[in-house]
């Protein structure tokens, strides 16, 4: 229950800017700077404005009234950069369906930060946004389950809606609406690409335990090993994040370690394998003619490099997330009270980078 302060009558009045930053000890100003992203404050103060932010509710309770029969003309979507092209490719997604609808689409950023998520998050609920969605890659733990179902039923009694588009369900109960792609299949269809060509040490490149995106990729690859009875090898599954800088990196490493025990190499996504084809060329080694490999995500630069990849849907992430969002009155979340779960396909672009190995080199 959130925080309410009396006023003169006996009546209830929505909590204040100046509420907290009582409850945090810290000026108005500061709260207000600190909320906008343009305070370079101590770590410990943003702690304690957000913590007072959290449980005072105050944007919820500052807007709620407005917010719930308000006329919204905007869409909010919130990425941790838009530096990178998957990011990029859905909030055009967004902004082009944004725009068929007769709506703004607002873009905000985090940097990965969980604070400034939710003052972003609190700041597009201010702004009356009919619909906040949120985007890529996430530790899918208990703490961040708690603070994607504070989010939804916060925005809920504000008159909005959470998307969580590329990120996992949050189970029943949870008024948030989800747009995912099939990362397991995509993963499963593009190592069966390699075996079938005769390829049974393949290196994976991007193994990050606990992170929704990766975990789902290399449990398709594994079900591809598994059905095909390749002995699965942990020794092939190499850690990293998802960058061009990793990939190099890990490829690296492996070749400087010794020579190549792999005849193939899946990346985790297509920034990975550009990293890792410039340390084969490095190392004199060819695409296909001596490594096969391929990608995951089939963004532009996977053209360039001739990269058999992973195609995922981007835009039209984005143009699910929009058009679900607005749906009012029509999805199974008004008909049942589920979370309404939408799951795009993916399929193979198929290019020059892998190569069939003759029967004596399997």
């Amino acid at each position: 229950m959130a925080r309410r302060t009396a006023s003169e009558g006996g009546e209830r009045r929505p909590t204040t800017i100046r509420d907290v930053a009582a409850h945090a000890g810290v000026s108005v100003a500061t709260v207000s700077r600190i909320l906008s992203g343009t305070y370079p404050s101590a770590p410990a103060t943003r702690s304690k404005v957000m913590r007072a932010v959290r449980e005072l509710d105050y944007v919820a309770n500052a807007n709620a009234r407005g917010l719930a029969g308000a006329s919204s003309r905007s869409v909010a979507i919130i990425v941790n950069s838009v530096v990178s092209p998957h990011y990029a490719h859905v909030a055009q997604g967004v902004q082009a369906q944004a725009a068929l609808e007769g709506k703004l689409c607002i873009v905000g950023t985090t940097g990965g930060d969980p604070e400034r998520e939710l003052a972003t998050v609190q700041l597009m609920r201010q702004e009356h946004a009919e619909c906040v969605i949120l985007v890529g890659n996430v530790v899918n733990n208990d703490a961040y389950r708690e603070r994607m179902t504070e989010y939804a039923r916060a925005l809920a009694l504000a008159g909005s809606r959470l998307v969580l588009c590329g990120r996992p369900a949050l189970g029943p109960g949870v008024p948030a609406l989800v747009v995912e792609y099939d990362n397991t299949g995509g993963a499963y269809a593009i190592t069966s690409h390699l075996l079938s060509a005769g390829h049974r040490r393949i290196l994976f490149l991007g193994r990050r335990e606990g992170h929704t995106t990766p975990d789902s990729r290399i449990a398709g690859y594994r079900n591809a090993l598994a059905d095909h009875r390749v002995p699965h090898d942990p020794g092939l599954e190499l850690d990293g994040t998802m960058e061009r800088g990793e990939g190099y990196r890990m490829v690296r490493q492996r070749l400087e370690a010794g020579p190549p025990d792999f005849t193939a190499i899946f990346a985790v996504n297509d920034l990975i394998a550009a990293g890792a084809r410039q340390a084969l060329r490095e190392h004199g080694l060819r695409i296909p003619d001596d490594i096969s490999m391929v990608g995951f995500d089939d963004l532009p630069p996977s053209a360039d490099i001739d990269l058999t990849t992973v195609h995922v849907p981007h835009e039209e992430l984005g143009r699910t997330a929009v058009r679900m969002a607005l749906e009012r009155g029509t999805g199974s979340a008004d008909r049942t009270g589920q979370a309404e779960h939408v799951m795009l396909g993916t399929h193979i672009i198929v290019r020059d980078s892998v190569r069939p190995l003759p029967p004596d080199q399997r």
